[in-house]
């Protein structure tokens, strides 16, 4: 399951995460050690104080370990976030964003992450990191 998903999430068009669908999301990379995504800006992102909302970086970041967790998996396993925690560095304004998740530690129930957040100027925008349950 996770390899095959893997693959089709990176099609033009992908239709087997409507999540990424839906915010514009890119997985540019994924694998057992890291993955990256980009989120480019959308004017729909900005909350009622004129930046991105928290939410939706914080979203990004889940997904970008979720997909780091997703390629250390065995055929017919899957995963959910167990517990997230953000830090934020900095306002968003209008800017695209790049999530870097890495793996900090593979047990077999419980697999561990960390993702930083860019801004389009590299400048770190949010720092997450993750636990999420194996599921048979």
């Amino acid at each position: 399951m996770p390899l095959k998903y893997l693959d089709a999430v990176r099609q033009p068009g992908q239709t087997v995460n409507p999540l990424f669908a839906f915010l514009g999301v890119e997985l540019k990379e994924a694998g057992p050690d890291r993955a990256v995504l980009e989120l480019p800006f959308r004017p729909e992102f900005i909350q009622g104080a004129g930046a991105v909302a928290g939410g939706v970086v914080a979203a990004l970041a889940d997904e970008a370990m979720a997909h780091v967790v997703l390629a250390n998996l065995a055929a017919g396993q899957k995963t959910a976030t167990v517990e997230m925690t953000v830090r934020y560095f900095r306002p968003v304004l209008e800017s695209g964003l790049t999530a870097v998740a890495v793996l900090v530690n593979k047990g077999r129930r419980i697999i561990s992450a960390e993702a930083l957040v860019t801004d389009a100027k590299n400048r770190q925008v949010a720092k997450a990191g993750g636990s999420f349950f194996v599921l048979e």
